[in-house]
């Protein structure tokens, strides 16, 4: 985590699941829905601040929240931040993307 300048702080609430690719300089940020709920705007935010010394590295971040099915994904789809994604444990298969336009 040093290496990739993520805060190691106790104290603070960290994600549940961290993944990295140093070949592809690629962090993926999961937050499981059953152990913190998804990543919402609010948690967005928060994880992009947690992530911004390693996004000046060079590295592509997602946020991405996890859940065990698509009933559970439903009962919260209006919470899913623009900007993340969502996998589904049971179709590990497929992700869906929140994409944010750009106002251009």
């Amino acid at each position: 985590m040093r290496r990739l300048n993520l805060p190691i702080d106790t104290a603070e609430s960290l994600p549940d699941v961290i993944l990295f690719s140093g070949h592809e300089k690629r962090l993926v940020i999961i937050e499981a829905v059953i152990s913190s709920g998804p990543v919402n705007p609010i948690c967005l935010e928060q994880l992009q601040k947690f992530t911004k010394e390693s996004s000046k590295l060079g590295y592509k971040i997602s946020y991405v929240t996890a859940f065990p099915s698509r009933a559970v994904f439903r009962r919260f789809v209006e919470e899913i931040a623009w900007g993340s994604s969502v996998w589904i444990e049971n179709e590990p298969n497929n992700i869906v993307h929140f994409e944010k336009l750009d106002d251009k």
